[in-house]
């Protein structure tokens, strides 16, 4: 298949092209600066792209969105959030309707988030949107593929979990606290992590491109694990203690309440009902520990 990619620099992007060239697929790169040989050249906060820029293209995996972490969550900045995932996912969405010969499939991008906070509830693809500004976000994000969606086109969503990685995200800004034993839980604990390594997300992106599947997919492990478990396996595996809670108000000093809450104090307990019933694929990492150990072997 020829494959177009948007956010391919990104922490997902990035795995996700290689492990497409490993299976045959062809990847193109959808950028917004220097573009090179086969890349498409666009721009979302400028609703620009070419018109045939897709013509021939098989499938698009859109990834592409202002990280949710990256800055505090000021009026601008939340403005940001939001307009890069919309803009962006309405443009591709034209785009894919517009084409000649143009995309059958187009996996698009979300986040557990969608759920809101919702304590130790089992949350599958059935479970009703939840409150906040994140479930905000991805419910905007998710309406934002309709006119592709009207084109006949087959559309999942991608309801990404905590992705695991040594390159990057969430883990590799942990390492450093944790390798000096100054990890701990963050306040109480009891938030739950959905997770999935890096090797599964790339490939459930993969497998999503030639499945019969549509709709919302989570992708996160099977077994999602409290903070304070997955606090006490990071040490385990680094062999390090963990003893030290991390209270609010030094997170909320340094990153802002609302992101804070949002990210780290706060969380959802997500299976993903969809893969597991689909016998096409298996999770090479369903347990935290050997994930851990997977990654973080040297």
């Amino acid at each position: 298949m020829r494959v177009a990619i948007t956010g391919s620099t990104g922490l997902i992007g990035s795995a996700l092209k290689p492990h497409l060239e490993s299976l045959g697929h062809e990847v193109v790169r959808v950028v917004r600066s220097n573009p090179t040989g086969t890349d498409i050249s666009w721009s979302p906060a400028e609703g620009r792209i070419d018109t045939h820029a897709l013509d021939g293209i098989d499938a698009v995996v859109h990834l592409a969105g202002a990280g949710i972490g990256d800055k505090r969550w000021t009026d601008s900045y939340k403005r940001e959030l939001v307009e890069s995932r919309t803009k962006g996912t309405t443009l591709i969405s034209e785009a894919i309707a517009a084409a000649d010969d143009g995309p059958t499939v187009f996996l698009s991008g979300s986040a557990i988030g969608i759920y809101g906070a919702r304590g130790d509830e089992q949350l599958t693809e059935e479970s009703s949107v939840g409150e906040g500004f994140l479930a905000e976000i991805c419910a905007k994000w998710e309406m934002s593929t309709g006119v592709a969606e009207a084109a006949g086109v087959r559309v999942a969503h991608l309801r990404t979990g905590i992705v695991l990685s040594a390159e990057g995200g969430a883990l590799k800004k942990q390492l450093p606290l944790f390798k000096f034993g100054l990890g701990g839980k963050m306040g109480s604990g009891h938030q739950y992590q959905s997770w999935i390594h890096i090797d599964d997300e790339v490939a459930a992106i993969a497998h999503l491109l030639t499945a019969d599947i549509s709709g919302p997919v989570n992708l996160t492990a099977p077994f999602p694990v409290t903070n304070a478990v997955f606090t006490e396996t990071l040490g385990s595996v680094l062999g390090r203690p963990t003893f030290m809670p991390i209270p609010k108000f030094g997170p909320k000093l340094v990153l802002g309440s609302e992101l804070a809450e949002n990210l780290l104090f706060t969380g959802q307990r997500v299976l993903p009902v969809v893969l597991e019933r689909d016998p096409g694929f298996t999770f090479a990492h369903s347990e935290l520990d050997a994930a851990l150990r997977s990654l973080l072997r040297s």
